[in-house]
């Protein structure tokens, strides 16, 4: 293998960039070429495509979002515009590919590489933390201090006015932000998708709370919760709790972006480092990940439909000390 490309895929996530100069200078330093391509599968069916130097990367860890920009492809998503995005592939003479993205791109990775003699390997880049095969996912530790610094803030002028606030963090299927940000800020509940919403459990709750006279409750809602979301969860609770004072507040896409923290810059230069490894050896079709310190791989077709399992020990956290 001599040319190697690189993309990301799908939402943006901090620590994205620290990965993309992993692999440029990895990639060098074993002699290889490499080839950025631009805003994901649209731009390698463009044929977006150009050639990194080390000089390229440089000073962008510390950068939110992605160099190489994203998109969603719909052509991508068709046979004929697969093809196309193979045959931009073949005018580069690129043999290779690092795809850096979540379950949607990694779903187009496994098709294409079935479809195609290119080698695929992934890197998990989604605040969400939601891929099989990896502990953490790129992104998803600054995401979940991006929500709790946001919730702290929030908890004060809730503190000043005697409020209950419903605090809506991203998760649209899986709430590993809203848990672990809502345990880290001292919220009276977490609401997830994982989990069963009971209005009464949490009226209950939230009452308690009041006649030991808190000054003020916070409850985190996942997105993605099956009952609708914070706007509709705070509804419900005040047609049984008039007495409350009550806001609504949506974190939306703050969460995405931002300076990435220290343990995603250095995720993300470790598996972006070891996934040129991994297609230099001659993997394909798998995504690298990070297990209890150590690297391991993980087909497409797990990572993607055997999805990280909320623990049950957290959920009793929220309970028990709230």
């Amino acid at each position: 293998m001599k040319r190697i490309g690189v993309f990301t895929s799908g939402g943006d996530a901090p620590g994205m960039n620290a990965c993309i100069r992993a692999v440029v200078r990895t990639a060098l330093y074993y002699n290889l070429e490499v080839f950025g391509i631009q805003r994901g599968y649209s731009g390698m069916i463009r044929g977006t495509i150009y050639k990194m130097k080390s000089r390229d990367v440089s000073n962008i860890m510390q950068l939110g979002g992605t160099i190489l920009q994203s998109a969603r492809s719909e052509k991508f998503r068709t046979t004929i515009g697969r093809k196309k995005a193979f045959e931009q592939l073949k005018k580069f003479e690129i043999e290779g590919l690092v795809a850096i993205g979540g379950d949607g791109t990694f779903s187009g990775a496994s098709v294409f590489g079935d479809e195609f003699p290119v080698n695929i390997v992934g890197v998990p880049g989604t605040i969400d933390n939601d891929l099989f095969g990896s502990d953490f996912t790129l992104g998803y530790d600054t995401a979940v201090n991006t929500a709790m610094t946001c919730i702290d803030n929030i908890k004060d002028t809730a503190n000043s006015h005697n409020r209950l606030f419903f605090v809506e963090v991203m998760g649209r299927d899986a709430g590993f932000i809203a848990l672990r940000s809502g345990i880290a800020s001292g919220a009276e509940a977490v609401l997830i998708p994982e989990e069963r919403t009971n209005i009464d459990e949490l009226i209950k709750t939230l009452a308690q709370n009041y006649k030991r006279k808190k000054s003020s409750s916070i409850v985190v809602v996942a997105e993605g919760e099956k009952m609708g979301g914070a706007f509709e969860i705070a509804d419900m609770v005040k047609q049984k709790f008039k007495h409350y004072d009550m806001r609504v507040t949506v974190l939306g896409h703050l969460q995405r972006g931002g300076r990435p923290s220290c343990f995603d810059r250095v995720l993300g230069s470790r598996l972006g480092m070891e996934a040129v490894r991994a297609l230099r050896d001659g993997k394909k079709g798998v995504m690298v990940g990070q297990i209890h310190d150590r690297i391991e791989f993980t087909p497409f077709s797990k990572a993607c439909k055997h999805n990280q399992e909320i623990s049950s020990d957290m959920m009793d956290m929220v309970k028990i000390l709230s």
